[in-house]
């Protein structure tokens, strides 16, 4: 056998002594740490373990959200519209519901937006919110209606609903209960699981309902507002303003939620705190509004609804030098206070829904009817622009005008004779306006439609409110494309394009009738009927424009952003007003005709009939504008006041004559701004306060 051959570099020495003792002391220690390490574990985890754990059961850490205060919103001279109560709240964890309640209420939920977007005549009854999922979850119901004063069924349709609009917010059963009640539900946790009681804040309005669309509601943020931009960061619970001022303003008034971290038992129960951070509460909002102006708006324009054959109305006042809004109202109105605590989906209906007239809804800026004569100011100014007209041109009105193969004529076919311009205005010959109307038509640069945009319709103001709309200016392109829309809905719906206006609508679509633009369609619209849409926040920054001169103001509500004590943080900017080029000829003549209509034989010289004209002279304009549901009542008009200048324009649905249903509610106001006697000429002719 040969022995492998190895070089002499790789023969390794024997171990030394030393290196062994060096080695063995190594490992003794590495053995006692080892050994100290697991008889340390082994007295951690058996000898004391269950003397841990209980420690652990008992040291349990939870924290808890503080709710920061919202700001208050003020009037122009500090006096409080909305502010704070201290309310407390019995609310349900939705994480200790069963799986099948969540389950049901997701059902509910689509049922309810699947009725939603159907056609009115076809939703039917409303969805039957389900009963509770177990047997179980029914008993514990009744055993917390019991304390809290009230029914199974109704904690059951305040859960599904909070299920739906917010599933993983706490779900708030009732706010504003006693102490006692607390302080019992407190003491017996174990027998309410997943119950909680807190103090939070709502929201307080003193004056009722008082400009109620315009400050809005709050309420938790849902899932779907978490993921705006205006939201970002915002967490879960947290309570942010939903519609008006509170939405517009809410980075302002929402402030900031406070935190605590309690040491609570395996029960709950609090051992100590460990840590907070107190809320910051949110800023104030001052307004330019004037409460004593408002209030006297929203009683004026309640009573001439109540008087006429009005349902529905709504004004607006504003300061047409800089486009601070005054007053605004809207009428049915509501008292926000009502959803400032849970409501049932019944309960909502009665007081909220189309029965109700939708007293949520803001008709100032989001309510769009014919302008009836109001519009005639703009139908001149587009007339003697372009040369059609001069202020001396007259015309024999006979109380009708053959257009066409339409025969038009003025209100109760009255005759006027020899008018021009001025004498147009005052006593509103549709005549005179329906000959300048086809006179217009044939130009091309449509000025009747050019000069309604440029002074304020047919687009959004910009006001500081949400959903504000931009209202219909109709012309050539807008009928074209309305008449390809209707196109699209016949061949969806399987409709001949033959067919005619009535059997569209009768099948479903009735957008348009597919005719070409007319002569007649011009027509209507210088007399402010036929497809023209405008609100009064537009009416109103038309008029403003008139008087001022050609400054187009930008309504506005917020003023100023204070701290609790009042102190002004900064102001609240906003867009600068635009300017169009008003002729000072043809300006000059349309404020004589709006000044003459408030005096003697005007329009509404009935109404103003012991006004001071000749130290707050009114300039205005009556209309009347005929519906498919009844005439649609108006009054715009403007004080050049240098002290106080105020535009106001005000319309009343299904109110008649706007002489006798507008014009008086205008009046009132005016009284209440200049500090004259507040008199009455409507329907309750004499009336003064």
């Amino acid at each position: 056998m040969i022995e492998p051959v190895s070089d002499e570099r790789d023969r390794r020495g024997p171990i030394t002594p030393r290196m062994a003792m060096r080695v063995a002391v190594l490992g003794f220690l590495a053995f006692a740490v080892f050994g100290v390490i697991f008889f340390r574990l082994w007295y951690l985890q058996v000898l004391s373990g269950d003397r841990y754990l209980a420690q652990a059961q008992n040291n349990l850490v939870r924290t808890t959200r503080i709710p920061a205060p919202r700001g208050a919103i003020l009037d122009d001279k500090g006096r409080v519209l909305v502010e704070n109560r201290v309310s407390t709240t019995v609310e349900l964890d939705p994480e200790q519901l069963p799986q099948a309640e969540r389950d049901e209420a997701a059902e509910w939920g689509r049922e309810m937006t699947t009725r939603s977007r159907l056609a009115k005549r076809r939703r039917g009854r409303v969805p039957r919110v389900p009963a509770p999922a177990t047997a179980a979850l029914r008993a514990r119901f009744r055993r917390l209606g019991r304390v809290l004063g009230m029914t199974a069924r109704q904690i059951q349709e305040r859960v599904v609903t909070s299920l739906v609009l917010a599933p993983y917010a706490r779900i708030t059963v009732k706010t504003a209960v006693p102490d006692t009640v607390r302080d019992y539900l407190l003491e017996r946790q174990s027998r309410f699981s997943g119950v909680t009681v807190e103090k939070i804040y709502l929201r307080r309005y003193p004056h009722g309902s008082t400009a109620a669309q315009i400050l809005g509601t709050v309420g938790e943020i849902s899932r779907r507002e978490m993921k705006l931009r205006r939201f970002k960061g915002v967490p879960q619970g947290t309570i942010v303003g939903k519609e008006g001022l509170e939405y517009s303003y809410d980075r302002y008034l929402r402030g900031v939620d406070g935190k605590t971290k309690i040491i609570v038992d395996a029960l709950g129960r609090p051992k100590g705190q460990r840590e907070a951070r107190r809320p910051e509460p949110g800023r104030s909002i001052r307004l330019s509004l004037d409460l004593d102006l408002q209030r006297a708006g929203q009683r004026a324009l309640a009573h001439a609804i109540a008087s006429t054959p009005g349902v529905a109305g709504a004004f607006v006042a504003m300061d047409p030098t800089d486009g601070k809004v005054l007053a605004m109202g809207s009428e049915p109105s509501f008292n926000p206070a009502v959803l400032a605590k849970p409501i049932t989906q019944r309960r909502y209906e009665q007081l909220f829904g189309e029965q109700a007239g939708s007293p949520r809804f803001n008709r100032a800026i989001g309510g769009f009817y014919p302008t009836g004569s109001t519009f005639k100011s703009i139908t001149a100014m587009a007339g003697l622009t372009s040369g059609v007209i001069t202020p001396y041109t007259t015309i024999n009105d006979n109380a009708c005008v053959q257009i066409g193969e339409q025969q038009r004529c003025n209100a109760g076919h009255a005759a006027y004779g020899v008018v021009d311009l001025q004498r147009a205005l005052q006593i509103s010959s549709d005549v005179y306006f329906y000959l300048l109307g086809a006179a217009l038509n044939p130009l091309k640069a449509q000025p009747l439609q050019r000069w309604a945009r440029r002074l304020g319709l047919g687009h959004r103001t910009g006001i500081d409110l949400p959903a504000e709309g931009k209202g219909t200016v109709p012309d050539r392109a807008w009928r074209a494309q309305r008449a390809r829309a209707e196109r699209r809905c016949r061949r969806r719906r399987h409709i001949p394009l033959s067919a005619d206006i009535y059997q569209a609508v009768a099948a479903g679509c009735g957008i348009s009738d597919m005719r070409p633009w007319s002569v007649g369609d011009n027509v209507n619209l210088a007399v402010g009927q036929g497809d023209v849409q405008a609100s009064p926040l537009q009416m109103a920054t038309v008029y403003s424009t008139l008087m001022t001169g050609g400054r187009v103001p930008r309504p506005h509500l917020g003023m100023e952003v204070e701290d609790a004590n009042g102190r002004v943080l900064r102001e609240i900017g906003h867009r600068r007003a635009r300017h169009v080029a008003l002729p000072a000829g043809p300006l000059q003549a349309i404020r004589a005709g709006l000044h003459a209509s408030t005096q003697g034989v005007g329009t509404s010289g009935f109404d103003f009939q012991g006004w001071n004209q000749r130290r707050f002279p009114v300039f205005g304009k009556t209309g009347t504008a005929q519906t498919g549901q009844g005439d649609q009542a108006w009054y715009v008009c403007y004080v050049p006041d240098r002290a106080r200048p105020i535009t106001i324009a005000v319309t009343v649905e299904r109110g008649g004559f706007g002489s006798e249903a507008a014009a008086p509610v205008a009046r009132w106001m005016l009284g209440q701004w200049f500090g004259q006697p507040k008199v009455w000429v409507g329907a309750a002719l004499g009336k003064v306060e």
